[in-house]
């Protein structure tokens, strides 16, 4: 079985944003920042692309699936 997992907070950091700071720019609360970057809401395929396009990445980099232990 595959899980989702991100690389959102790193890429975040490297902006200097804070969790507020990225909700704003792409429309959300910071609860569902916090959420996706603990891995427990899989965003939909719109808000990957609003989070990659505000940190400047791809969607690619930002998510990718890895096998559960």
């Amino acid at each position: 079985m595959e899980k989702l997992q991100n690389t959102l907070k790193i890429h975040r950091a490297k902006k200097n944003l804070t969790q507020e700071q990225l909700a704003d720019l792409v429309g959300v609360t910071r609860k569902t920042i916090n959420t996706i970057e603990n891995g427990k809401f899989v965003p939909s395929t719109v808000l990957a692309l609003k989070l990659a396009k505000a940190l400047e990445t791809t969607v690619e980099e930002l998510f990718f699936l890895q096998e559960e232990q």
